[in-house]
Formats: structure tokens, sequence, C-alpha cells
């Protein structure tokens, strides 16, 4: 997943009803699919985050020394102004790009 790709909001956006439930038929069945979907996403970036801060870190028993790295700072502030897991998994279902089926046909 490229994330400097996307074209979801940052912001908090109002999504018509009837365009979120037209694939399904189901308004809750929708929600639920993009629900599991962006539990994917977001275990997803939280891999990518945490190795590359791996990268930076210090094995080191003080409390007393604390070392801000600017880099790590950069990465860390790159991924906080990503959009959330949910506004990618909702692009994602408007987009078509999310696989679903149901078990019961």
């Amino acid at each position: 997943m490229d994330l400097k790709k996307t074209n979801a909001p940052v912001n908090t956006i109002t999504y018509n009803k009837s365009v979120i439930e037209e694939p399904t038929g189901n308004v809750y069945e929708a929600i639920t699919i993009m629900a599991k979907r962006a539990n994917q996403i977001n275990s997803e970036i939280k891999k990518e985050l945490t190795e590359k801060l791996e990268e930076f870190a210090t094995y080191n028993d003080s409390l007393e020394e604390v070392f801000e790295n600017k880099e790590q700072i950069e990465v860390s502030k790159f991924y906080e102004k990503l959009p959330k897991a949910h506004a990618l998994a909702v692009q994602e279902w408007l987009d078509d790009k999310i696989y679903y089926r149901d078990a019961n046909k």
C-alpha cells in the first residue's frame, strides 16, 4: 500500500449513505466490511512505522538521557499527517478496491 499516493481525506467528511450501501444493499454490512479493512490498514501502518522506528532505537537503561533524533521526528510527523485508517478504508470502498464475499451465498 502506497500511502503517499492515496487521495483519502485527512479531515472528517460526510458521505452519501446510498453511495456507501450501493454495492451490498445494506449500510450495516458495508460499514462492517470497511471496519474490517480499516483494521487491516491500521495494522499494516503500525507494522511499517514500528519497523522504521526500530532503526532509531537505542537501548539504554538510563532514564535521565533522552536523545532526540531529527530523522525519527520526521518519520513520526509523516505518519501523524497521514489519513486515518478508516478514511483510507472508506476511500478504497468508494473506489471499489475492496474485495468482499458473502459466505452464505
